[in-house]
């Protein structure tokens, strides 16, 4: 029994050294679907130093003393990206205690979601078995739990949780990566400020959307207001702002239009709303649901706005979502929209986005649009580009090889790779199934020796 439990420690112990040990790699015979310039390469080398993409292309000399995997023709995607996820701050949907996503009703704007990223989700190994590498972590209304749960199973970001005293503001969104063994999986926080508008704005807002709008209004100039008058305020000489200091810190820059601000919107008047108020406001928009966007798309892409979408949502679940279809994805992109692909937040759909993907292809979606939707468009949309979202020179090396098409719902991850890392592909559910699963020979599981 020591002997078992020295063995585990060694392995942990290895796979949290793991990431800082820097190495040169090379995918070989790899089907590559870049998302970036190269494009598609049917038969084709990555090269891969110390965490960085260095070569991309086919018949690439291998350097001497390089670590290879053969990919044996299989494809090689950029790991994926969830665009707006809980993962690493809800553990269990409907355990309030669990959930880090949501500030309460003490906090709003200035809630910051990555203090509440846990590096030792059990969740984070799952979905990096389905090919996530990188997400971006949103915060939601009120604290959470199962008051913020409808019976249909879909996520209410209403705030009524906290008898309706959240803020109409969720917070700061950051993103982490899943890399195995980092004990600091935040990259990059205050990336983007969450905001709930629609049904739930007006409901924080007395039941009113006109007055949810005034109300967002209102905080947009008085946090422009304070950004002038920082020591009026500290001196007790400037006018009264309904928010707090910690509030108004975190409003400047989305009132300012250098962080974009993510709108959670639904109903297409609604968006025309958000559209038009941005536009007044100068502000930097990001839309997350616009189930009725097909319906302005049009209005959507001569803003220049992008869209998080859920490709399989297509009920009427409420009045703000009567129109709601299938083609919404593929009908935002053909009219211009750049548009990111979610799953939904609960553990048991951390793969959801790369199905989604797939079913959006089925209604209209073209098929690069849709890898993208789950890779380099997210990158984009959060400004993490420059990093992450596609196979180029320079960038994290970050990819998946694929045992088939990674749209399919029949095809897994053969590899993960993370900043150049090969990545442990098990899972707390897997190793669970390993240790009370039967031998072959009928003896006892391995958790009853």
């Amino acid at each position: 029994m020591n002997r078992r439990i020295l063995l585990a420690a060694a392995s942990a112990l290895s796979l949290i050294a793991a990431p800082a040990l820097a190495q040169s790699l090379a995918i070989i015979n790899a089907h590559i679907l870049s998302q970036g310039p190269a494009g598609e390469i049917a038969l084709g080398t990555v090269l891969i130093k110390d965490g960085k993409i260095t070569g991309l292309g086919a018949n690439l000399a291998v350097p001497n003393g390089t670590r290879v995997i053969d990919a044996a023709g299989q494809i090689v995607t950029p790991g994926l990206i969830l665009p707006s996820s809980n993962l690493g701050v809800s553990e269990v949907d409907q355990v309030e205690e669990t959930r880090d996503d949501g500030a309460g009703d003490r906090m709003g704007a200035a809630f910051d979601v990555q203090y509440g990223v846990n590096a030792d989700s059990a969740l984070i190994p799952l979905a990096r078995l389905g090919g996530v590498t990188r997400a971006v972590i949103t915060p939601v209304l009120g604290r959470g739990g199962e008051e913020a749960h409808k019976d249909d199973g879909s996520d209410d970001f209403s705030g009524s949780a906290q008898d309706g005293k959240a803020s109409l503001f969720a917070g700061q969104i950051a993103a982490a990566s899943l890399a195995s063994g980092s004990r600091s999986p935040v990259f990059k926080a205050k990336i983007g400020m969450a905001l709930d508008l629609g049904e739930a704005g007006a409901d924080y807002a007395g039941g009113s959307r006109g007055a949810a709008f005034v109300l967002l209004k209102s905080a947009l100039d008085d946090a422009r207001h304070y950004a002038k008058n920082r020591k009026g305020f500290d001196a007790g000489a400037s006018r009264p702002y309904p928010y707090s200091r910690e509030d108004m810190e975190a409003l400047v820059p989305v009132a300012e239009g250098r962080v974009p601000l993510l709108v959670r919107v639904h109903k297409a008047s609604d968006i025309l709303q958000v559209l038009k108020l941005a536009q007044e406001q100068k502000l930097k928009l990001i839309l997350d649901g616009a189930e009725e966007g097909w319906r302005v798309a049009d209005a959507i892409a001569k803003a220049g706005v992008p869209v998080l979408v859920d490709a399989q949502a297509d009920l009427p679940g409420s009045f703000e979502t009567l129109g709601a279809r299938m083609e919404n994805a593929g009908r935002l992109n053909a009219a211009g929209v750049v548009v990111a692909i979610m799953g939904s937040r609960d553990y048991t759909n951390l793969r959801q986005g790369r199905f989604n993907a797939g079913t959006a292809v089925s209604y209209g979606l073209p098929y690069s649009v849709a890898l993208a939707s789950v890779t380099i468009n997210p990158a984009k949309i959060w400004g993490l580009a420059d990093k992450i979202g596609s196979l180029e020179p320079g960038k994290d090396a970050d990819l998946v090889i694929w045992s088939g098409d990674p749209l399919e719902v029949t095809s897994y991850a053969t590899a993960v790779i993370i900043q150049g890392q090969d990545q442990p592909m098990t899972s707390r559910s897997l190793e669970l199934a390993k240790r009370y699963r039967p031998d072959a020979d009928k003896d006892y599981p391995p958790a009853y020796r």
